[in-house]
């Protein structure tokens, strides 16, 4: 389950909108919308190509994206 405040406040810090992060990992916005609110799953390939934009750490990763 993605963290969506942790991942919009990184997104947002990042310098990211919504629709420049969706055409750079390959969704329409709709999509990375539908994912942030848990509506599908990251698949791990995005997850990785976000956490490279992001520079996330290990930790940060797991907080966003595998939140409990």
């Amino acid at each position: 389950m993605t963290n969506q405040e942790l991942f919009i406040k990184k997104m947002t810090l990042c310098g990211y909108k919504v629709e420049t992060l969706a055409k750079e990992i390959g969704l329409s916005r709709a999509g990375l919308y539908k994912k942030i609110n848990n509506d599908h799953e990251f698949k791990a390939s995005e997850i990785k190509k976000i956490s490279t934009l992001f520079g996330l750490s290990p930790d940060e990763q797991d907080k966003i994206f595998f939140a409990a």
